[in-house]
């Protein structure tokens, strides 16, 4: 048999690495997503478990549930991971989403300095908490960015028929940014803020900042995972992004995301139904 030309092998061994790069790519998901689960640490850790089970990449994009609802919506996602349940089933109602499905939660605490000027550790409601706040305008730091965290915390405001908002710029500080910037400048400012408790305990510069507020029923977190449906948005890999969303809220999925901790503490309960 006539050997084949040194060539032609190099020729086949390319053409099939362009195949596997092509299938690579192929599987591959774009995910919008809440910063917090970045923040935390997670996807450093779940995703190449996900990646090693299934053989399938998945690119997070984290830009805060505002955003990301957004980007959805401009068709520049195959499925969203985010915490804003009421705007998370508005999407899926309006046809961009196939499904919703709870994956997790964790909740939101208040943290600031430890001098506590505004006495919040004294309280013992979220309405209290806010009232203090309020009423003693020492520095508190806002996301205001439309991210998940920012929604709640401005429902808790209107809860207590406050608005800090025209107080924006003086004790009342909007950074329009993700919640790690957010507690930079709380600390630098020696202000509070409201912070989901997973990124919290990830959060390094820390100084004396401390929990102040927690523990209160409205301050529950969940987070959900929506495929993006190919019907709103053709170009989406549906059959993928249900592949990954079936993973998240599988066995293996929400035995993995109940093991994630740092510093010995889990920052996130899985809860997939």
């Amino acid at each position: 048999m006539k050997a084949r030309h040194p060539l032609f092998a190099t020729v086949i061994a390319f053409c099939l690495g362009l195949g596997q790069a092509s299938l690579a790519k192929d599987t591959q998901i774009l995910v919008q997503s809440t910063t917090s689960t970045q923040n935390s640490g997670l996807y450093d850790y779940l995703l190449p478990l996900y990646e090693s089970a299934t053989g399938h990449k998945v690119i997070v994009v984290a830009v805060g549930t505002g955003k990301a609802l957004r980007n959805g919506r401009n068709c520049n996602a195959d499925a969203l991971l985010i915490h804003s349940t009421a705007d998370e089933i508005a999407f899926v109602e309006d046809g961009f989403g196939l499904y919703r499905a709870d994956v997790m939660y964790n909740d939101f605490v208040i943290v600031g300095p430890k001098s506590d000027p505004a006495q919040i550790g004294d309280t013992t409601t979220i309405d209290e908490a806010f009232h203090a706040l309020y009423n003693e305008k020492t520095f508190f730091a806002s996301r205001g960015d439309n991210s998940g965290t920012h929604k709640k915390e401005l429902r808790l405001w209107q809860s207590v028929n406050l608005n800090p908002q025209p107080s924006s710029g003086t004790w009342y500080l909007e950074t329009g940014s993700g919640m790690g910037a957010t507690l930079n400048l709380a600390v630098e400012k020696q202000a509070y803020t409201l912070t989901d408790r997973g990124t919290w305990i990830a959060f390094a510069n820390k100084q004396t900042h401390e929990i102040l507020f927690e523990d209160d029923a409205a301050l529950f977190n969940q987070y959900g995972v929506i495929p993006v449906s190919q019907a709103a948005c053709p170009k989406a890999k549906e059959g993928e992004a249900k592949r990954f969303a079936d993973w998240l809220t599988s066995a293996a999925g929400q035995k993995a995301i109940g093991a994630f901790n740092v510093k010995g503490q889990r920052l996130f309960q899985p809860n997939a139904k």
